[in-house]
């Protein structure tokens, strides 16, 4: 459970690194898992199993421009392909702390997200914020558990994280980055007076969980290093969550509700509510 000066913290910069919650074990197990459903090699498939270096028509970060020699492979649902990636995203310390951090007794799985970065061809992951590239549901609360599966360090394309942002609004259509990596803004004059945009790694070590906000700006660079990065992110909605479409998106097809209900289903699933893990 998060303490005041934690749920403070990650009210004032949209971030927060917790603990190392996954054992060696657990993390080698996922790994396994995540090779069988890159091969397909699992009865069960994800939403998307692809390189994000090829086109896309999906909506998730399609506008990140990689060349033609670089790879993210990035897997949408892996939790529907692998029983323990379901597990995973049921886990009771972070569906309990993501309680805390959205405000609800509520949540629900929206979706979750492997992306893999390889060594030297790894590619990056551009500036962006998530909430935007989610163009069927309301409000903007949503928050993301970050699991590391191999070291997440700068050397191998960790993320970076811009403080406070998550405060700024969407400002999805203007985020861009220079040619190293650091972010800006294209019409500057449109954010809040007190904003800097000034950003700061993001290292997590394997096993551990790190939280952002779904309007916190965040990018990760190249994997230039012989080093894997591996990680699942599951992007959490309080119970409040509501179905609001307004452009196309991966998990529109597993929408069985109305516009303005509450986003509910089978492929929504709670994993928390009334502070017991379900």
């Amino acid at each position: 459970m998060l303490n005041a000066a934690q749920l403070l913290e990650f009210e004032t910069n949209g971030f927060l690194k917790r603990d190392v919650i996954l054992s060696n074990e657990e993390v080698e197990k996922l790994r396994q898992e995540l090779d069988l459903v890159m091969e397909g090699k699992t009865e069960r498939k994800a939403v998307l199993n692809h390189n994000k270096n090829e086109k896309k028509k999906d909506g998730l970060y399609d506008d990140m421009k990689m060349s033609v020699d670089e790879k993210v492979v990035q897997i949408v649902n892996i939790w529907m392909a692998s029983d323990p990636f379901f597990q995973h995203a049921s886990h009771p310390v972070i569906c309990e702390e993501i309680a805390q951090l959205c405000k609800t007794d509520t949540v629900r799985i929206w979706h979750d997200q492997v992306q893999y970065k390889p060594p030297v061809s790894g590619g990056p992951t551009g500036w962006h914020q998530d909430h935007p590239l989610w163009p069927i549901i309301q409000p903007a609360d949503l928050v993301s558990a970050w699991v590391a599966l191999d070291d997440a360090i700068i050397e191998n394309g960790c993320m970076w994280m811009v403080p406070g942002s998550h405060k700024w609004g969407d400002h999805q259509k203007y985020l861009a980055s220079t040619s190293d990596f650091k972010p800006y803004h294209k019409q500057p004059d449109l954010l809040p007076q007190e904003a800097v945009v000034e950003a700061v790694p993001f290292e997590i070590k394997k096993g551990q969980v790190g939280y952002h906000h779904c309007l916190t700006w965040h990018g990760s660079p190249h994997n230039r290093s012989q080093l894997k990065r591996r990680a699942i992110a599951v992007h959490y909605m309080p119970g409040h969550t509501r179905y609001e479409p307004l452009k196309n998106h991966v998990m529109h097809q597993y929408v069985s509700v109305k516009p303005g209900e509450i986003l509910v289903g089978e492929q929504f699933p709670v994993v928390y509510s009334q502070a017991k893990s379900i």
